[in-house]
Order: structure tokens, then C-alpha cells, then sequence
């Protein structure tokens, strides 16, 4: 079997969502988590943005609770991630697969877009936690990307 052939079995997932997470409960997300991120996780592999809210709480729950591979990928350096952000990584190190720096040298909108960009281009699909309806938030910018460039998209409201 080649690469070409496991990328072609394997489900490439990227996730983006919130970083306001404190009006629901980590139990509630934990529900949310297995009913939208879990039907995927036997054969998938997860592209996480390393940041605080839904990034750091979806690497907890795929790596305390599945065996999906898991890529975190941060716009700048990971050690420049908030520290909630940095210490869901720290947990859950053995579990991740790979980390990805991109290396921007000011983290402004404009790294964390490029970034979402970067892991919809290497993803079947996106899976999106928003808070509300807020078009000009990183997530539905995420999430409109990804249908931009033709590829489907789950959204989860939160």
C-alpha cells in the first residue's frame, strides 16, 4: 500500500471552534465531542489549531478518548500558545502525532487564518464548534473556506 493509497482510506479532519467555552459545561462538550467528532475517530486523522477553548478541549477528549491520530498545528511557535492551549499539549504529548509550527512572526488574524487555511488544504473536511453567529470570527471564516474550496463541513453550534 502506498502513501497516496492510506491518505485515500484515511479521513483527513480539521477542527475549529470558539474560544469561548465557559457557558457550557466540560461535560457537555465531552457529549457534543463523541456525537460529532467520535463517529469519525476509528479511521480519521485530526488537525487542531493548538489554541484555547474548543482546540485544547477536542485534544483532550480524541486523545483521552480515541486512537485517531492527532496533528496540532499553531500559527507562529506552540510555546507562544496561550498556556491553557500549551498545557492541553503537554497532557496529551504521547498521543499527538505531529506538531506543526508555521512560523509567522506577528500572531495576528492574519497567522491564525493562514493557519486554518493550511489545515482545511489538507483535510476531506472541516468540523466547526461557532459560538453564535458571528461571520467575521475565525470559525465561520474556517468554515466558509471550507466550502469555498468545495469541501464539506459539520457545523456544531456551541
Amino acid at each position: 500500500m502506498t502513501t497516496y493509497d492510506t491518505e485515500w482510506i484515511m479521513r483527513t479532519v480539521a477542527i475549529t471552534g470558539t474560544r469561548t467555552t465557559s457557558h457550557r459545561s466540560l461535560d457537555e462538550y465531552a457529549r457534543l465531542f463523541a456525537d460529532y467528532l467520535g463517529p469519525f475517530a476509528a479511521d480519521a486523522h485530526f488537525f487542531i489549531g493548538g489554541a484555547k477553548g474548543i482546540d485544547s478541549l477536542a485534544l483532550l477528549w480524541l486523545a483521552g478518548n480515541t486512537a485517531a491520530d492527532i496533528t496540532i498545528v499553531a500559527p507562529g511557535r506552540l510555546d507562544e500558545q496561550p498556556a491553557e492551549a500549551r498545557q492541553a499539549v503537554a497532557r496529551t504529548r504521547g498521543r499527538v502525532k505531529e506538531i506543526v509550527e508555521l512560523g509567522a512572526t506577528e500572531l495576528k488574524a492574519s497567522a491564525y487564518h493562514a493557519r486554518n487555511r493550511w489545515m482545511v488544504d489538507r483535510s476531506s473536511m472541516t468540523i466547526g464548534f461557532p459560538h453564535r453567529d458571528e461571520p467575521r470570527s475565525g470559525t465561520w471564516q474556517t468554515l466558509n473556506y471550507t466550502s469555498d474550496v468545495g469541501k464539506p463541513r459539520l457545523i456544531v453550534p456551541v
